[in-house]
């Protein structure tokens, strides 16, 4: 089972007098990379969000927006009497030096900077957050998901349509493969008979028998076309498969890369070699898929 390493989940969850969102970005990378923003004063659960991402995830670049929305409630405000204390005694100072009757008003020191301390109870224990934002986020974690999943079916298909072509043009090459041998001998034979006709110089059948033998040998590629329709049957095997796959498919796509250019050096035809490179675009188009491969 593919999946892909790019996708988008959210979730939100309600409770008494507050809420908690979380969006979850993905996006390719060749390893883990986990980043978090939550609200101020709840740093200390990163450690744990990183840790529940890693059993879900196994490669990406993880972008996690947790924020914890809250309705102010009377415990949220706090008085600062220290300092509500020393503007009165400053205020009454003043008032006696100035020969102000007035006497000095609580509703106007409310007002004055630090007197009151606002979110002073707004996060009373993390621990007391913990359940509700895990559950959130594997919801979010669930919805990614689900979004990586259809993605991966989606590049499954596209593959599969590109292995179909790479084993199309391989029983083209399969089926020219014997005639290579015969296209050089005539060849051969053909500039032989010029070099005869032109230098009167005489050429024993012998020699060009051996002349063929040798190319036929060294241009022999049946080998690579069963290792390559071998990686080939192993690819699909691993795509429909097995899970987090995309570190081994990029390995055969190496292998079945390589396996292709060799094929093209040794013919060295050039009506094969059209084949060659049908396999190999469809190889790169490959590539680019597996690399957003989990």
């Amino acid at each position: 089972m593919l999946l892909s390493m790019t996708g988008h989940g959210e979730a939100q969850n309600q409770r008494e007098h507050a809420m908690v969102r979380v969006e979850v970005r993905a996006v390719n990378n060749r390893f883990l990379k986990v980043s978090t923003r939550i609200n101020e004063g709840f740093n200390a659960l990163e450690s744990r969000i990183e840790a529940l991402i890693k059993q879900k995830i196994r490669r990406g670049t993880i972008q996690v927006n947790i924020r914890i929305e809250r309705e102010p409630t009377p415990d949220d405000f706090r008085l600062n009497q220290a300092v509500l204390n020393g503007y009165r005694q400053q205020l009454q100072q003043m008032n006696q030096q100035w020969g102000i009757q007035q006497p000095v008003r609580l509703d106007q020191l409310l007002l004055l900077p630090g007197v009151v301390d606002e979110g002073a109870g707004a996060v009373t224990s993390v621990e007391d957050f913990w359940p509700w934002i895990e559950n959130t986020l594997l919801q979010a974690l669930e919805d990614l998901s689900q979004m990586r999943r259809e993605e991966g079916a989606a590049m499954a298909i596209a593959i599969e349509a590109n292995c179909q072509i790479i084993t199309q043009q391989l029983e083209q090459i399969q089926r020219l493969a014997p005639t290579l041998a015969e296209s050089y001998q005539q060849r051969l034979i053909d500039r032989v008979g010029k070099l005869l006709a032109e230098f009167e110089v005489k050429v024993k059948p012998a020699e060009v028998i051996r002349e063929v033998a040798i190319y036929a040998d060294r241009c022999d590629i049946s080998e690579e076309i069963v290792r390559l329709r071998s990686h080939l049957e192993q690819f699909a095997t691993v795509a429909a498969v097995e899970e987090n796959c995309g570190r081994k498919l990029e390995f055969l796509i190496q292998e079945l890369l390589r396996e292709a250019n060799t094929i093209g050096s040794k013919a060295n035809d050039a009506g094969l070699a059209r084949h060659v490179v049908e396999i190999k675009t469809a190889i790169e188009r490959m590539r680019e898929m597996i690399q957003n491969v989990e």
